[in-house]
């Protein structure tokens, strides 16, 4: 029996298993269509692959000739630092039980722990160096989570499906200012590619993936999802799919155009 596993897009290990595309020319990995509605493309560019290069230094500061030449540090009695690291530092508002009580403290570690302050917990990202599609998808990764998953038949990557809320698809809601009377609130959640390897067409991988993908935006909150298929496009030239597969996975039509269909799921 077939192995079928399905694994999320959050970092280069899971981008490295995304498959190729049937066409050779195009590249999920290095796909920006949706992403940017004026100059985005599909087009397979190799220097994407690659790690982004090391951000370069800011420009040292010009010197200034009016500063002092002294740069010592001058004493501040404000400092906590200022009494050998024992303590906290001169306080004139300060009355003299409060002196006493600072007193009693052997360093500024020493005060308690304030459970009201707010901690600022570390967000899932991807690196700066990552690649640029990488990070791409890495964009909501602290508040939304992923934007991609890959179905892997017997350890082998078949279908890719990218997703995530509108606001992360310029072109998408660009379709869809096409169209005013489609539903604005609450906004659905997109799935901008869906796409096999020609080995894994016809056995209804994509559809399994889609399910997937729907299940996962349900339980996320989101009301809707929508799709924008490209009808008339060679197969492997479009990872959008054509109108009838969408309803396959339950979505109807909710926009009956030659060239820019929208076809819409209730969840």
């Amino acid at each position: 029996m077939a192995s079928i596993r399905i694994l999320e897009v959050v970092d280069r290990a899971g981008f490295d298993r995304i498959p190729p595309c049937a066409d050779p020319g195009f590249d999920h990995r290095s796909c920006d269509y949706w992403e940017d509605e004026v100059r985005g493309s599909k087009a397979a560019r190799l220097s994407w692959l690659q790690a982004a290069p090391a951000p370069e230094p800011p420009p040292a500061r010009p010197s200034n000739p009016f500063a002092p030449t002294d740069t010592t540090p001058k004493f501040n009695p404000f400092d906590p630092r200022a009494a050998g690291g024992r303590g906290k530092g001169f306080d004139p508002f300060a009355d003299d039980d409060d002196a006493e009580a600072d007193g009693a403290a052997t360093s500024a570690d020493s005060a308690p722990e304030n459970p009201f302050l707010p901690r600022r917990e570390q967000r899932p990202a991807v690196g700066w160096d990552a690649p640029r599609k990488l990070q791409l998808l890495g964009r909501g990764l602290g508040i939304f989570g992923s934007y991609a998953k890959v179905l892997e038949l017997d350890d082998e990557p078949a279908v890719y499906c990218q997703f995530g809320p509108l606001s992360a698809y310029p072109r998408a809601q660009r379709v869809r200012d096409l169209y005013p009377k489609l539903p604005s609130a609450p906004l659905p959640a997109v799935i901008t590619c869906i796409a096999s390897t020609a080995a894994a067409r016809r056995l209804g991988l994509a559809r399994q993936l889609v399910m997937a993908v729907i299940d996962d935006l349900t339980g996320r909150g989101f009301s809707a999802v929508e799709a924008y298929p490209e009808p008339g496009v060679r197969l492997d030239a479009t990872s959008a799919a054509n109108p009838a597969f969408w309803l396959t996975c339950g979505f109807t039509v909710a926009v009956d155009d030659d060239q820019f269909p929208v076809v819409r799921r209730e969840l």
